[in-house]
Parts: structure tokens; C-alpha cells; sequence
């Protein structure tokens, strides 16, 4: 969350030539409502479904990149459909940097809580190990411009 997954995917799809999905924005145009309502009408067991049935459905395209939300990584049927058929590439980000991205927005129902900051350590500690379990490129984030990350994962995906 806030590590710059539809950014950096969105310019790594175009420098690629291929299409780009993100899959919040996919359910949400599947469902006609944005996340929020989903986490507060469903909660988040009915997000995570409908999160992996997405996953699963893009997964099957080919010459996509595809950027997820951050907690798909928690399901370890989304792990393994994201490690079978693509290359996962994990956008790492320190707490801190993650805590200056996101602290203003209001679109994050995982960190509307009464500390935020301490919640996204929580998320952080959880999901960490996990993506760096299938990821085939790991690459930090932090005070790097956009155009710099792409570039990075443009030669680091040339040698895979």
C-alpha cells in the first residue's frame, strides 16, 4: 500500500508495450463502487474474494503488466497464480516512506483506524516475507523517481 505499484506499472506497461491493469480499479469497475464502500458493505473477507477471483481472471491474459492491491499477497492462491504465470516484481518501501504516501489518503479503509502508522508496521510485517517469498525482483523504492524505477526494472527484466 502506497509503494507506487500503479505508478511504476502504468510506465513500465508503456515502456514494455503492454497493457496495464491494476486490479482495485478493476473491481471497482467490475462492481460500480469504489473499495471503501466494498470493505464497509462486505468487509474485508468480501473484498478479499472478489480481490482473488480478479487476480485470477487478469493472471490469464497474456502481455499485461498487473499491479495488485497490497493485501492480495495474503491469500496463498493469489501467490500462487501470480508466481505461476508472470514475473512478480515487489516494490519495496520502508514504513516511513509508505506512512508519507498514503497518511493523507482517505481511500485506504486499512488504515482508518485510530493509529494508522502503527497499522501499516502491522501490514508491513505480515506481507514483507510473503512477497519477498515469490518475487522475482525485489526493488527499493525509496527516494528514486518514477522514470529511474522503470528503467531499473527494465534491465533487471532483461537478464531474467
Amino acid at each position: 500500500m502506497g509503494a507506487g505499484k500503479t505508478t511504476v506499472g502504468k510506465l513500465l506497461a508503456k515502456h514494455l508495450n503492454k497493457t496495464f491493469f491494476d486490479s482495485d480499479q478493476e473491481i471497482e469497475r467490475r462492481t460500480g463502487v469504489n473499495i471503501p464502500l466494498i470493505f464497509e458493505i462486505e468487509g474485508e473477507p468480501g473484498f478479499r474474494s472478489r480481490e482473488s477471483g480478479v487476480i485470477a481472471d487478469l493472471a490469464n491474459m497474456d502481455n499485461i503488466v498487473l499491479a495488485t492491491g497490497g493485501g492480495a499477497i495474503l491469500n496463498a492462491q493469489n501467490r500462487e497464480v501470480l508466481s505461476q504465470r508472470g514475473t512478480v516484481i515487489y516494490l519495496r518501501a520502508t514504513v516511513d516512506d509508505l506512512w508519507q504516501r498514503t497518511r493523507h489518503d482517505k481511500n485506504r479503509p486499512l488504515l482508518q483506524t485510530q493509529d494508522p502508522q502503527e497499522k501499516l508496521k502491522e501490514l508491513f510485517a505480515l506481507r514483507d516475507p510473503l512477497y519477498r517469498e515469490i518475487a522475482d525482483i525485489i526493488i527499493d523504492t525509496s527516494k528514486q523517481s518514477v522514470q529511474n524505477l522503470v528503467h531499473q526494472l527494465e534491465e533487471k527484466l532483461a537478464q531474467l
